[in-house]
Parts: C-alpha cells; sequence; structure tokens
C-alpha cells in the first residue's frame, strides 16, 4: 500500500503539469488593434492641442528691464 501512495505522488504531478501546460499553452486573443486604434487617436488629439509656436521674433519688443 505504502508504494502505492508513494507512486501516486508523481502521477499527481504529472498530471497537474499536463493541466498546467494545456493552460499554458491555450490560444489568447489580443486587442492589438483596438490598442492602435486608440493611439491614433490619442496622437491625433496631442497634435491639435499643441498650436505651433510663434517666433519671437514676431512678437513686438518691450522695454529691457533695469539691471542694478
Amino acid at each position: 500500500m505504502a508504494a502505492l501512495a508513494w507512486l501516486l505522488i508523481p502521477l499527481s504531478a504529472a498530471l497537474g503539469a499536463a493541466i498546467w501546460g494545456g493552460w499554458a499553452a491555450r490560444t489568447r486573443t489580443t486587442e492589438d488593434m483596438v490598442e492602435l486604434d486608440g493611439y491614433a487617436r490619442f496622437r491625433d488629439a496631442m497634435d491639435r492641442a499643441h498650436a505651433p509656436a510663434a517666433d519671437p521674433s514676431d512678437q513686438p519688443r518691450t522695454a529691457a528691464p533695469r539691471v542694478h
């Protein structure tokens, strides 16, 4: 009977490994296209939010501050 108990240990480990292997190798669905579309919308929104900076030479000059 003791030999049978010792035989059950590796058999249960093999069964557990087979179950885990099947679970780890399952086909997973990826949502890459949804994420890429969201990133493209984010880039477009960021491009629209930032207007091109004005050239400082176009600004009227003001009096320079006094330096003591």
